[in-house]
């Protein structure tokens, strides 16, 4: 009798939260959409959109409201604009319950979504649209499509309830606007029977939300220049809105190579690296022989990944995704509380790769390779990206490069070094324009990356970043 009494009242609650939110829908976003050259994101009412992204995988499943609190305020403080996160989680999401003792589905059915578990989905969504920030929404995990692997799945679904389950999930937060869907979780398709399960699935959300609201992308596993990431299996398809790359966890990789690859590709389409090396993760998962990540490693592939044509980029922590904490079982090594990681160094500099990019016009940024004569090899590759009146090079290591800076407007120049660990920018002086000018950074060395920032006098742009101490 109680079960039922609690069922109907938890049913009337959310019927209360549904009739709210369609008379006052959440005003604290825009919703995003694809920018009209088919390169960026941008809100609905036009603003330019930075996609800094955490992979939060277990948040919905493992963290309390407190903590989850916590840590979407310290990823808000930090300049991060995206939360990704998982709502049928990878580490037993099914079957082990979330903080509260609740489990998403009943009987493992996808059909049959059990609604205290969504309630605390949905105080999460809503917290975070409280501190700006967008939530990339996974609907599931990719081992409850295929499992044989690793994953401990189960294997639920099929065509049919893949379509039922994305057209409820997508009619349960369509007034949310603070939502990005990313199908995939982590695998690549098999057969014509998971790509038909992630169509049906993305199908659904759109019916449920129409169209031009669902923004949807695909996150796959490293698979290759080549095979461009959700490129590979899904470019073609009208639902599939930008390209999203998982790179993996190593660190000799060409990362630039494969966001250009798939930045040619058409129809044009935005492309990002949405799971790439992660902080303190072992190195191609062997710490005996490679270490641990660092900050550099990090902040490395987010330079490399945005000046190679991305329109934002994810950074990762090994101990947050799983949202590691002293009573739970390590995956692969993580040692530190998520609560400690959250402010490792790394965390803390993705927010001057924000400052930069943000500082000059958005949405004409194009990467170019002909600005530089001297691009180096795959450790310390030097890239470049520029607009019609501004330049940035990004050298891993402070080597000296060439730059025809003659390929922006303006008669003269202004050049300043900016700094990705701290922030810090300083002056280089004006020089006249001409084809090629070599320039030598502040500081060189493993780890001694810099910016370099060309800007067309005339434009007077204001200087990113703090000013260095002389």
């Amino acid at each position: 009798m109680n079960r039922n009494r609690n069922y109907f009242i938890n049913l009337f609650k959310a019927k209360l939260i549904l009739i709210f939110l369609s008379i006052f829908p959440n005003m604290v976003h825009a919703q995003l959409q694809v920018s009209p050259n088919k390169r960026y994101l941008q809100t609905a009412d036009g603003k330019p959109f930075f996609w800094l992204g955490d992979t939060a995988w277990e948040l919905f499943h493992r963290l309390n409201r407190e903590e989850a609190t916590q840590y979407l305020k310290n990823r808000s403080d930090k300049g991060f604009t995206v939360i990704q996160a998982v709502v049928l989680a990878e580490l037993d999401g099914l079957h082990d319950p979330n903080p509260y003792g609740e489990i998403p589905l009943e009987n493992d059915d996808p059909t049959k979504p059990r609604e205290a578990y969504f309630q605390h989905v949905d105080f999460i969504i809503r917290k975070a649209a409280e501190l700006n920030l967008y939530i990339g929404m996974l609907p599931t995990w990719g081992d409850k499509i295929f499992a044989d692997r690793w994953g401990k799945g189960p294997e639920i679904f099929t065509p049919e309830n893949a379509k039922v389950y994305g057209k409820w999930i997508g009619n349960r937060y369509k007034n949310d606007k603070n939502i990005v869907w990313i199908l995939g979780g982590d695998r690549n398709p098999r057969n014509e029977n998971d790509l038909a399960i992630w169509r049906a699935m993305a199908a659904g959300i759109e019916e449920a939300i129409g169209r031009e609201n669902a923004l949807i992308t695909f996150h796959p596993q490293p698979n290759g220049v080549q095979g461009g990431g959700s490129a590979k299996w899904f470019h073609q398809d009208p639902w599939l809105d930008f390209n999203m790359f998982q790179t993996g966890h190593c660190r000799e990789i060409d990362l630039w190579d494969q966001i250009q690859h798939t930045y040619n590709l058409t129809p044009v389409k935005p492309v990002f690296d949405g799971e790439p090396i992660y902080e303190d993760h072992p190195v191609c998962f062997n710490a005996n022989d490679l270490g641990k990540s660092s900050a550099y490693d990090v902040r490395k592939a987010a330079y490399h990944d945005v000046f190679a044509g991305a329109f934002g980029h994810t950074y990762g922590c090994h101990d947050i995704w799983q949202m590691y904490a002293p009573n739970r079982t390590s995956i692969n090594g993580a040692h530190l509380p998520w609560y400690v990681a959250i402010d490792l160094p790394g965390a803390g500099q993705m927010k001057h790769l924000r400052t930069l990019i943000e500082s000059r016009p958005m949405l004409d940024r194009i990467p170019d390779k002909t600005l530089i004569t001297d691009a180096l090899g795959s450790n310390d590759h030097i890239l470049a990206t520029r607009g019609s009146d501004y330049i940035f090079v990004y050298t891993t290591q402070g080597k000296k490069f060439t730059v025809n800076t003659g390929k922006i407007s303006g008669n003269e120049i202004v050049t300043y070094w900016y700094n990705p660990r701290n922030g810090e920018i300083k002056d280089n002086g004006k020089v006249s324009k001409k084809a090629n000018q070599e320039f030598v950074p502040p500081t060189s060395g493993y780890g001694h990356d810099w910016v370099l920032i060309v800007d067309d006098v005339a434009k007077n742009y204001p200087k990113p970043g703090i000013k260095k101490q002389q």
